[in-house]
Parts: C-alpha cells; structure tokens; sequence
C-alpha cells in the first residue's frame, strides 16, 4: 500500500473527524465537509445528494457548482450519472462525463463546465442513503488510491447521515428513524396488533468510525477476529454430529472468520483511518450491496453468512450483544430479518405480532404464529434497518401491511379497525355454545387446527367440536434433534387428555418441501414443494413412521383414536401407511399394552390424483380432509409462495369449485366423511359456498369458528347453491361477484 495516498486519506478523516466535533447545524456541516474533501482531493466540485424518498435524489451540498441549485436540483433513481451510481450502487469514473453513457445535463447546476466525474453511493449495510461525487474541468482519471479514498469518506458520511449528524430543512435532510414508514409484505398469520418495536436482533450502532491509531486498531481487529474463529470452531464442535446443511453453514463460517482477503480489506481501511468496527461494517456494507445483485442462489447464500459473521464480529468490537439492557415493552412486536421456531416459541404467547423482512407462508415461523394466533407480516423488505426498539408499530396481517411511527390519523382509524374486530369477537362469543345451522336446517361442524398443547384451550373459547387437525410436526421441528417415543407419547397423550369428550384427529409427520428438520439430510431438490416429503418421507423411511405410530397407540391408551395421512397422491400410498399401522399395532399387541377402542385411518386429499382415486380408495379410507393449501396451489400450478402468481386464481373460481364438488359427490356415494382444512375454510364466504355445494366439515384456526359461524348461521344453502351454479352456467370465471351480491342482502 502506499503510504502517501494512506496518509492524505487519514489527513483528509482526521479534518472531517473536526467538521464532525463542531457544534454545528447539519446543512452547515454538510457544506464543510464538500469544501474539504474538494480541497484533499484538489477536485473544483464537490456535491452530496442524498435520498429525498426511495426514489427521487436531491442536491443536499455542494463546492464548485452552483449553490442556487442546493435542494432544488433533484433526479430519480437512474437518470444521469449520479442516479446511475444510486441505483446500481457501482463507482462511476470517468475523465469525459458528457460522452458517458447515461449522463445527462442539469443546466440549473452549471456543471458544464467540469469534464471529469466520480461518483460513491453512499450507503450503510446495503442501504442506500445518497451519493457523493468529485469534478474537475480536467479530462482526469481519479486513480484507485482516489476512488478508495472517496468510497472510505462515503461509508464515514453514511454512519453520520445514520447518526443524525445533517438533520436539516427538507426530506432529504430530515432526521432518520422518526418518520412514518409503510411496508408492504405479505400475510403470514391474519390479525390486527398494536404495539412496540423489540428487535429480535439489536441493530449494532458504529459510533466511532474514524480512528488516530491504525496500529491499536489492527490490533483490537485480530483479538476480536480470533475470539469469533475460537466460537466458530466450538459451535462446529458441538454440531459435528449435526445435520449436513448446519455443518456447511458452520464450515463457510470458519472459512470466511479465516479469509485472509476479508483480513486484509480491513485493515487497508483501517490504514487508511477507519476504527476496526467501522472497517467491518464497510466490508459487511460490500456484501450486502454484492448480494442484491447477485441471482446465483449459491453465491448469495455466502454472501449471507459473510453478513452474519459480520454481525458476529462487529458484536465482539462494540461488546453490543444481543443483551443491550433495553427493557422489552409490555405489548411487543418482534421484528426480524427470520426467526427459527424455537427462537419463536421462546417469546411465547407475550407478543402481540411479528413482522419478518423474510419468511413465507409455509414457513416454520408462520406455523408457529399460526399456532399462537399472533398476526404474522412477512417480506416487509428493510424494516429491520429502519425500525428501533420502542418505535410504535401497528400490523394489519389480513392486508400484508405494516405502519411504523403512523401519525395519529392512522392510528385512530387503525384503533377503529380493532375496535370493530373486539366488538365483532363479542358478537361472535354470544354464538359460541349454539350450532352452526343454516336457515335451511343444514348443520355444518366445525373444528380447529393445532399444533401446540398452547392451543388446546381454544376448543372451549372457540366453540369448537373437536380438532380437525393436529400437526404433529412442531415437535420435531423445534428440536435439534429427534424426539424420543416417550416424549411423544406422553404430549399426545396431554392433547387427549385436554380434548376430553371431543375428537383429535392427528396428521402423521408433514415434512418436507418447506419444512426441513434442523437434523435432517437437506436434499437438493429443484421443486420441494413436489418433492420428498410428507408421506413420502415416511414410507422410505418407515422406522420414523412407526415412531410415531406407536407413540399415538400407547397415548391413547385404550381410547378412540384418529389419525390421517399428508399428501397422498395414490391409493397405493395410503395402503402402505394403513399397512404400517397394523404392524405397529401388532407390536403393541405383543408387547401388552392397550390398543385403541376404535382407530380411523384417514388421508389428506392434496394432490387432484387423489380426487380421481379408484372407487374402492374411497370405500377403504375412513375418512378424508382437503388440504385447501396445497390442492389449490396445484390445481392452479400456481406456487403458493410465489406472490406473482398465488393472488392470481380465485377460490371461488368455477374450475375449482366443480372439482370440490366432484371430490363431494364421490365421497356421499360411498358415505365417506368428508372435510376441508385450510385457510379457506376460515374466510367467512369461502366456507359458505363451501357448505352450499355439500361440505359438511370444516377444520380452521379457532379464531376463524366466530365468523365462519356467524355467517353461516344467517344464509339458506339452497339459494346460495342456486347463485353459484347460475353463474357457473353463464360461463363467469368466478362466482364471487354474485356470492358477495347475494351475501350483502342477506347480512
């Protein structure tokens, strides 16, 4: 490295170190720091633009160009050079910037004059806060030495744009983290919250970026990277015996903790006069702009535990760990980038919603939530850079949306909302104890989903006649390794003993697709969600299905006993899981212990293969349930998890609807019960034109039973019967319109 170009850098630091410690407004500072780095750099222009809103950039200071153009001048994301940089988050340099492609003259700035540019995003960890740019009327080249130089101040400019040190007039300059933010996502879990922010992971805040002492900092460098290869060796220690993907995960840890390219990135910036964590966070800053633009799902994978080793270190330097002696509120939301089950398990029933800048609908976070009853938001991109502990926070997870810091406009009208839903709860606990009966005199039975013993106290608040479904996956899923029979047996046995008099219907082990054991062979798989899994997996590996099988025996422990099968896709596959009942039950019987009075062997119908089973299928199971989730993302070929895709076909769709009632009319002539479990069965309309084409069984989360009872409580199945076939025979795609015409008269 050269010296000269590494002293002038940590010359030009140390005087913006000073413009810092100056007690001075932020557009003053600001315009300080242009006539120094324009003064270091010997460059005639010195500008700062920084975001106004995620779209749009403003001329926030300058030296050299016109200073009637400051906050007026403004481009959007890509228009000329400087909009190019911010949205690629690539240098631009150039010696002849008017034949550069993408430029474009701003006449108000008087920039003609300067022929050579170089512009630097400004960002923090991947996000973009503005760009800084140098001019000279000289055709020059600024040389890598320059460039690293500018890109070290830009990161230095991005901590203190983070740290409130340009609070100024106008959007761009305007304080971080104060503003109303709305995020966009996904919904996970319905349900409306309001609470605080408590960040499942506290953002690391640098807040000495620029160091006098390269040596000690270098030094406190090495001291902190070593403590993180030494943990980093203890945790592949303790996860030898670990599943296959945990160990390459662990293995690509230790081999960037012992990257001598990473090491010596870092200390160039400390060199150049960077503290050692501020050295971290703009190589961290790196990968996370790297992994934006990467498609290869590989190589953004590292990129991603490159980011978690950086938070690991960047941890160890500032000693800020995940104890930041913040007290958590009384009516938390937790936000995060992802959160395993167990992790979430751990907060319990304590939070009030999540909010996820990852995750997916099927996900392991999602089942919990589910599990729980608390709204779930998901894909709320960059919320965990913008939200701090504290920050009022309100979830709608029916719409996908979240408002961080609403004014109270939107509180109000959001209060409004839950007030509606509280009053609507109450309306619906009156009709708790009494059936679902339609006016026509049609009973339709209604059941919950479950997962957890958490749950089982919503059979008697829900009203509920029994739990249509039991997943008994959790169990496996929360673990690092594999339950034991007894474990099992004796938390089945807990679900019946709390069910009492009212019927549990367990599914066997749903995994696969996405639901991957922590202690599971990760297969490659490139579409999981056809692939190895659920049933599958249990017939290839029998010895897991037997597990389980004996353990739901021995918790019945003589009482009746109902389980079905997940994702059979032929009547074969459901003869074989039938098959490997009786063999357990032969061994129980061997052993002497009690067998069920009674056992109903049901399946899962997922699959359209399944529909058109041959006829003794029907007569041989004792009982089927419509997977809603996975029938409708096949039915349609439309990827649940994909959101370009799964709003795109409607369940009320006439396709679909006479296929439901084909699956309906097979199971009545073979008197085969016949349910459907999913999410649609808790949408109030949904489960109406549900019962009206002859489904008398319903299985959805307990808070779903009001409203889906309510509903159905004020309708005549024949008339609706009568709107959905009218508008099947004149040809519409959909019968929702005429439901919702007819529903509207009747509610």
């Amino acid at each position: 490295m050269d010296d000269h170009a590494g002293t002038d850098s940590r010359k030009l630091l140390r005087r913006l170190r000073d413009v810092m410690a100056d007690d001075a407004a932020g557009q003053q500072r600001l315009d300080q720091i242009t006539q120094l780095i324009a003064d270091e750099m010997h460059t005639e222009v010195c500008s700062v633009y920084l975001f106004r809103d995620e779209d749009t950039l403003e001329l926030c200071a300058t030296q050299g160009l016109n200073p009637e153009a400051v906050h007026q001048t403004r481009m959007r994301l890509g228009e000329g050079l400087v909009g190019l940089v911010a949205r690629t988050g690539d240098v631009i340099n150039t010696d002849d910037a008017p034949s550069t492609k993408g430029f474009r003259y701003m006449p108000e700035t008087g920039e003609e004059a300067y022929s050579s540019f170089m512009g630097v995003p400004i960002q923090r960890l991947g996000e973009k806060l503005g760009v800084l740019v140098v001019q000279s009327r000289s055709a020059r080249r600024y040389s890598e030495e320059e460039v690293y130089a500018v890109e070290v101040v830009a990161m230095v400019l991005a901590e203190m744009t983070e740290l409130g040190a340009f609070v100024g007039e106008g959007a761009a300059m305007s304080a971080r983290h104060q503003q109303q933010v709305l995020f966009r996502g996904g919904t996970g879990q319905e349900g409306a919250a309001q609470g605080h922010v408590w960040l499942h992971e506290p953002r690391v805040v640098v807040t000495n970026p620029i160091a006098d002492d390269p040596d000690r900092e270098i030094a406190r460098l090495h001291e902190a990277v070593e403590d993180l290869r030494v943990g980093v060796d203890q945790m592949l220690s303790r996860a030898a015996s670990g599943d296959k993907e945990q160990l390459e995960v662990l293995e690509a840890y230790r081999m960037f903790a012992n990257s001598k390219g990473w090491m010596r990135r870092m200390e160039e910036d400390i060199a150049r006069g960077l503290s050692a964590e501020a050295a971290v966070e703009k190589e961290q800053s790196a990968a996370r702009a790297r992994m934006g633009q990467v498609n290869d799902q590989y190589l953004r994978e590292r990129l991603h535990d490159l980011d978690d080793l950086s938070n690991r270190l960047l941890r160890i330097l500032t000693g800020q760990g995940g104890e930041t002696g913040a007290e958590m509120p009384a009516d938390p939301i937790l936000v995060a980038r992802n959160i395993g089950p167990a992790e979430l398990l751990d907060y319990g029933r304590k939070l009030k919603g999540i909010v996820l800048e990852e995750g997916s609908v099927g996900s392991h976070a999602a089942i919990v939530a589910r599990a729980l009853a608390i709204p779930l938001v998901i894909h709320a991109d960059r919320i965990t850079t913008e939200a701090l502990n504290g920050d009022l926070v309100l979830v709608d997870g029916d719409q996908g949306i979240v408002h961080l810091r609403p004014d109270e406009t939107v509180v109000s009208a959001f209060r409004d909302k839950m007030a509606m839903q509280a009053q609507a709860q109450e309306r619906y606990a009156s009709i708790r104890d009494k059936p679902a009966e339609t006016l026509c005199g049609t009973r339709i039975a209604m059941h919950m989903n479950a997962g957890l013993m958490a749950d089982l106290p919503s059979l008697e608040s829900s009203g509920a006649e029994g739990v249509g479904l039991f997943r008994t996956e959790l169990q496996f899923l929360v673990r690092n390794h594999m339950p034991k029979r007894a474990e099992l047996s004796e938390l089945y046995a807990r679900v019946m003993d709390a069910a009492g008099d009212k019927t549990v219907i367990f599914r066997t082990l749903d995994i696969g697709s996405d639901k991957v054991l922590p202690y599971m062979t990760a297969t490659d798989e490139p579409n999981p969600a056809m692939g190895w899994r659920a049933i599958r997996v249990g017939l290839d590996k029998p010895g897991v299905m037997r597990m389980q099988l004996q353990a739901l025996i021995r918790a019945a422990a003589g009482r009746p006993l109902s389980i079905m099968f997940p994702f059979v896709a032929q009547r074969e596959e459901f003869r074989a899981g039938r098959a490997e009942m009786e063999k357990a039950l032969e061994r129980e019987r061997i052993l002497g212990h009690p067998v069920p009075e009674t056992i109903k062997l049901g399946a899962m119908l997922e699959t359209p293969s399944l529909a058109f089973a041959p006829h003794r299928f029907y007569q041989e199971v004792d009982f089927l349930s419509i997977g809603g989730n996975d029938l409708k993302q096949f039915f349609f070929a439309a990827d649940r998890e994909n959101e370009r895709v799964r709003r795109r076909y409607d369940t009320l769709n006439v396709s679909f609807l006479s296929f439901l009632e084909n699956i309906v009319a097979r199971c009545d002539a073979t008197r085969t019960p016949l349910s459907f479990c999913g999410e649609d069965a808790g949408r109030p309309v949904e489960a109406a034109c549900f019962a009206a084409i002859g489904l008398r069984s319903l299985s959805m989360r307990p808070a779903s039973i009001g409203p889906v009872k309510s509903i159905l409580r004020r309708i005549d199945l024949v008339d609706l019967r009568a709107v959905i076939h009218e508008a099947s025979e004149e040809g519409h795609q959909s019968v929702r319109p005429f439901v919702m015409k007819y529903l509207k008269g009747k509610l």
